[in-house]
């Protein structure tokens, strides 16, 4: 067990570490903005998966949070206002639809809660799709320019990749804080045993509201990230292709746990922007690899490969105590 906490330590480092050199390791830009797009949809599955891993609350509406904080980013500063001010706004704006988001859809729970937010997401889609006069329609809305946070410069994809990872390990630094904290246990019970938590006096809407708050402030970043990243916004953002593709990152990666959504996110990023240009039918290949996940490893990629690692060290130790001991030559 030693061996393995210290292996999967190695492989936390290492994998930082590859992440800091990779734009600089890597000379075409595309495969730059890549891992910038893996990145910022990762953010995106972290924000899903404290409602689907850790409330038991799965979502299909998490696109519009997403795409509320694009379009207020856009939105403003095409209307000549800065970045800063487009950002904060982004972030409060989309705080606020979230808490009338978990105020309607925690109401229920199960499917219930999936067809209330199904239909929350579909309504903001509707509205970016029909509200022309705000959100320019089909057309979307461009973007001119990147922020410079301390004077440096966005507009190049090395640049833009190293803010994002900054805002990244953020992310799953916040995440792994919250999951962890007495908040996040009990968000874990209400998960578990809802009524026994509320027999014990915890107010179990309230916990799931909070965890609502904490991934729509998750997803909202996300979706500044991403008007950054294409400097566009249109309603293809909000729709439920996008919901569906969140929720897939969590799933394959491995709901309730904190590297599932990552490796999640790399996966769907990479088959859709990468494989896509060698295989034409790289939906069906995205669907076969989901189904061969829930078949082989249905707790997930990271909790599977978790387990399978455990299981060589456990049997590589019993060998170790079952070898028999040489006898000694006779003198």
């Amino acid at each position: 067990m030693t061996n393995f906490i210290l292996a999967r330590r190695v492989a936390v480092a290492v994998a930082i570490i590859a992440l800091v050199v990779l734009p600089y390791a890597i000379k075409e830009v595309y495969y730059v903005n890549i891992a910038s797009q893996i990145l910022l949809y990762a953010i995106f599955a972290l924000g899903l998966n404290i409602l689907v891993g850790y409330a038991g609350l799965v979502s299909l509406g998490h696109a519009g949070l997403f795409g509320i904080a694009a379009y207020v980013v856009a939105y403003l500063l095409m209307a000549g206002y800065g970045h800063p001010l487009a950002i904060v706004a982004a972030l409060v704006a989309s705080l606020v639809a979230t808490a009338g988001f978990a105020a309607l859809s925690l109401r229920a729970t199960g499917i219930t809660f999936i067809m209330i937010t199904l239909a929350l997401g579909e309504i903001i889609w509707g509205l970016a799709y029909r509200w022309i006069s705000l959100t320019n329609g089909d057309n979307g809305i461009n973007v001119a320019s990147r922020p410079a946070p301390f004077g440096v410069a966005l507009s190049g994809a090395r640049p833009f990749y190293v803010a994002t990872l900054i805002v990244f390990l953020l992310a799953l630094v916040a995440s792994g804080i919250f999951v962890r904290s007495p908040l996040g246990a009990a968000l874990c019970g209400t998960r578990d045993q809802p009524r026994r938590m509320n027999a014990l006096g915890y107010h179990v809407w309230m916990i799931r509201f909070w965890a609502c708050m904490f991934s729509g402030f998750l997803s909202a970043i996300a979706g500044i990230l991403f008007v950054y990243y294409n400097q566009f916004i249109s309603p293809q953002a909000l729709a439920l292709t996008a919901s569906a593709e969140g929720l897939l990152m969590v799933i394959s990666g491995g709901a309730g746990t904190l590297l599932g959504p990552v490796v999640g996110a790399a996966l769907v990023v990479i088959v859709k922007n990468v494989v896509s240009a060698y295989v034409e039918r790289w939906n069906f290949m995205l669907g076969a690899i989901f189904v061969a996940i829930v078949v082989f490893m249905p707790e997930g990629l990271v909790p599977g490969a978790v387990r399978l690692t455990r299981s060589f060290w456990q049997a590589r130790g019993r060998r170790k105590l079952a070898a028999p001991v040489a006898a000694e030559p006779r003198q």
